[in-house]
């Protein structure tokens, strides 16, 4: 891990901050389903992926900076799962 351009402190280019808990994985999108993968391609890139099952049906919800993708084999599942969104982060 670096320090972020332009805020690198001279004598202590080698520090950095200890995350005490996570702060991608929400708890409250933990309780939606479960978090599937992180996937990091740069140090600036992150995509997050969570999955809900109910048996034959499923539901991936793709964080990916400010963009969400919600995608799944139900119409209702899904519509479900917008709400709950809806009424956790508004």
């Amino acid at each position: 891990m670096d320090q972020p351009d332009g805020f690198t402190t001279v004598g202590e280019e080698q520090k950095v901050y200890r995350l005490q808990r996570s702060i991608y994985a929400s708890s409250k999108l933990s309780e939606a389903g479960t978090h599937v993968g992180v996937m990091i391609s740069s140090k600036t890139t992150m995509i997050l992926v969570y999955t809900r099952r109910s048996g034959s049906l499923v539901a991936y919800l793709v964080l990916y900076v400010d963009d969400i993708l919600l995608i799944g084999n139900d119409v209702k599942m899904l519509g479900d799962i917008k709400a709950w969104l809806s009424t956790q982060f508004s």
